[in-house]
């Protein structure tokens, strides 16, 4: 027997653990101390009536006869898919049922997908990176070239000509630096994985805080994308369903390489490797995308949203330099003094009890940065604001 030795090239514990354990220590040592949470993406506003209300009926379904579900399609139920179809079509994005798979959230899906692609392909990916896309392909043994996100470039690299590339991440809007990429942009990126045949892994889980008119909320925007792009999607955080779990991946069958769809490959693995999502949880996901679900989860992205411009507002009035936050919940600054970024970490939690995440933690090129999330509530958001002010302003 032999072990996965690729693990020994991961870092120790995952950035989170961490900060966790940073700020448990802090905790411990300071008992009383009333500590505000704008580090890890996770959400705060609970699911919304009419979710709440279909999954209410589904579990009661669950228990009669005539309504009870067992093993469901692993693709998803029809019911749902074409809801996500539906959706889709809301901003001009026609997809085939076919096409949509649902998931238990994107996080699985980014992983498991690599199922479909050999070990030695050569994989892009931008730096600074949501952990999960670079960790799986270390795990595998795949060679890793980094995209150079940097101040210079808004966090938002363009392909370099002469790079040779087979499977290509982007995430857009970005997590962890809240940038988001124009439609002319994307075509870009399209365009080069099309000449080098590779594929484009689309990390589009934060699209429902895109606001500005003309930015892409999906890459199947971009004439050609669907033959070499594949997208990701979650209700995480358009619904709050962190906890619930619930996603989709987008497999377009034009999407062919060596002969190969990678639909029908998608649909092998998954009818081979995973059983579903619950039925009430996907009772309780078809429920967002009706009229009333989605105005219901609007008004939540709203506090979101407006906790995102309470922070950007904070950032400007202080002259320090950040992207993020208009079209995405994150918040990317620069960290004030030429402090690094576990040093403005411990700086902050010490001095304002604000929790945030070290732009270190996501690659090289994060030092020196910091990102904060909008997913507190809106109370504690201006709380955290009005601390950090009286922490940084030099007047």
């Amino acid at each position: 027997m032999k072990l996965n030795q690729h693990y020994q090239e991961l870092q120790e514990s995952y950035l989170f653990s961490d900060i966790a354990k940073k700020v448990a220590d802090y905790q411990q040592k300071h008992p009383t101390a009333d500590l505000i949470r704008l580090g890890i993406g996770d959400v705060t506003r609970p699911l919304v009536p009419n979710v709440v209300e279909a999954f209410e009926k589904a579990v009661k379904e669950q228990g009669t006869p005539e309504g009870f579900h067992g093993y469901g399609p692993e693709q998803g139920y029809d019911f749902l898919r074409k809801a996500v179809q539906d959706y889709y079509a809301s901003f001009e994005v026609e997809l085939p049922l076919e096409d949509i798979f649902i998931s238990d959230g994107a996080k699985s899906d980014v992983g498991n997908i690599l199922d479909l692609f050999a070990k030695d392909n050569r994989v892009l990916i931008p730096n600074p990176v949501y952990p999960v896309y670079l960790d799986t392909n270390l795990m595998d043994g795949r060679e890793i070239v980094y995209l150079n996100a940097n101040l210079e470039n808004g966090f938002l690299p363009m392909p370099e000509q002469g790079e040779k590339a087979d499977i290509i991440y982007l995430c857009s809007p970005n997590n962890p630096t809240g940038a988001v990429y124009t439609k002319k942009q994307l075509a870009q990126w399209v365009e080069y994985a099309r000449k080098q045949d590779a594929v484009i892994l689309f990390d589009a889980a934060y699209e429902a805080f895109v606001r500005e008119a003309g930015l892409p909320r999906s890459i199947f925007e971009i004439e050609g994308a669907k033959e070499c792009a594949i997208e990701f999607c979650s209700l995480s955080k358009t619904a709050g369903f962190t906890g619930t779990r619930c996603g989709y991946t987008v497999v377009p069958e034009e999407l062919v390489r060596e002969g190969v769809s990678l639909r029908k490959m998608w649909l092998r693995r998954q009818t081979t490797k995973f059983n579903g999502v619950s039925y009430p949880v996907q009772r309780a996901a078809a429920a967002v995308f009706t009229p009333e679900g989605m105005e219901q989860c609007r008004e939540n992205l709203r506090v979101y949203q407006e906790n995102a411009q309470c922070m950007a507002a904070t950032l400007e009035e202080l002259g320090i330099w950040f992207t993020g936050g208009k079209n995405s919940p994150y918040i990317w600054m620069k960290c004030p003094e030429g402090m690094t970024s576990w040093e403005f970490f411990d700086f902050l939690l010490e001095k304002a009890g604000i929790v945030g995440t070290p732009g270190s933690g996501f690659g090289s090129n994060g030092e020196g940065f910091f990102r904060l999330t909008a997913f507190n509530t809106k109370e504690k958001t201006q709380q955290a604001m009005e601390r950090l002010k009286a922490l940084l302003r030099k007047d």
